[in-house]
């Protein structure tokens, strides 16, 4: 049997003049976190659309295990959208359950995968109480259950993380982390770059509806500008300006951040740090995934309009 992996393969979509999406192509391999970041309007949703069936696309193909996606296979997705779409008076645990017998479960099997859920994701004492009534947090930890609730082979998530507080980021990025341990293929989106880079495996990168990147974020960072911290609590405002060679990029407190020149010194950038005062810390770093981000859509750009 052909590995499972979901491939979206050349897939284009356009709306009259607008094009949302250019020969949009990757895949998340069985066992996969894979992280799907770009600007509003980048094309994001519309693949994941897309991939569900809610979109057809007007060239390309979405695959699972190498073969095209069918109705039968897309009840085997687990999918979280990023406008919810729970009923806001029906109860936590009717909803669920209702989900989950639409997805081929019987009564009885649904109503265990709702209190394995519920009880999981942190929400068993809200069971009985409406979608509605419960704050924005729960309401999202509800949505992933549905997503969850039919034991998918498949998760599509948009922007799961949106409005979570730090403790059910935690509860969240643990279920992820654990399906993908199953051997679940998971992609989602999101615009918090930091638990994107903590999380995912691979990490696309899309601008205007294109790919522009797409690697492991190892992979990506060691392509970009490595950078010099440096430390210098004594040191006076502009210090650094006028070392040659160097571009400062960012000051936060007592620390200066460069961007060094090809052949620069990086000893005498540390001579003028100790002729201010003690350095506490002079060490270098690749780029964060955020600034990988920057540089990547910029850069797309600038080609763009050449």
């Amino acid at each position: 049997m052909a590995e499972r992996r979901l491939e979206i393969d050349g897939v284009s979509k356009r709306y009259g003049d607008v094009v949302a999406l250019r020969e949009m192509t990757f895949q998340v391999n069985a066992g996969e976190l894979f992280g799907f970041v770009g600007s509003n309007g980048a094309g994001k949703t519309t693949t994941m659309r897309i991939a569900l069936g809610v979109l057809a696309a007007d060239a390309g193909v979405v695959r699972w295990a190498g073969e095209p996606i069918t109705l039968e296979t897309r009840r085997h997705i687990g999918y979280m959208p990023e406008e919810r779409g729970l009923y806001p008076k029906m109860k936590v645990a009717e909803q669920l359950v209702y989900l989950a017998r639409l997805h081929g479960l019987s009564t009885e099997q649904a109503r265990r995968s709702v209190d394995e859920w519920t009880e999981r994701l942190g929400v068993a004492a809200r069971r009985d109480d409406e979608v509605q009534k419960l704050s924005l947090g729960n309401q999202q930890r509800v949505q992933l259950a549905a997503a969850l609730v039919h034991d998918p082979s498949i998760l599509v998530l948009d922007e799961p993380f949106s409005g979570l507080d730090p403790v059910a980021v935690d509860v969240m990025s643990k279920v992820l982390l654990d399906k993908a341990a199953e051997g679940v293929p998971v992609v989602f989106s999101s615009h918090q770059l930091d638990l994107v880079e903590r999380l995912c495996h691979r990490v696309g990168i899309v601008r205007s509806g294109h790919m522009v990147a797409c690697d492991t974020v190892e992979a990506l960072r060691a392509g970009g500008t490595e950078h010099l911290v440096v430390d210098a609590p004594q040191a006076p405002p502009g210090w650094a300006d006028a070392l040659p060679g160097v571009t400062v990029k960012e000051r936060v407190g007592t620390k200066t951040v460069f961007e060094l020149g090809p052949a620069v010194d990086d000893q005498a950038i540390l001579r003028a740090a100790l002729a201010t005062g003690p350095v506490t810390e002079f060490s270098r770093r690749g780029q964060s995934l955020t600034e990988l981000f920057r540089n990547v859509v910029s850069e797309h750009t600038e080609a763009v309009a050449a």
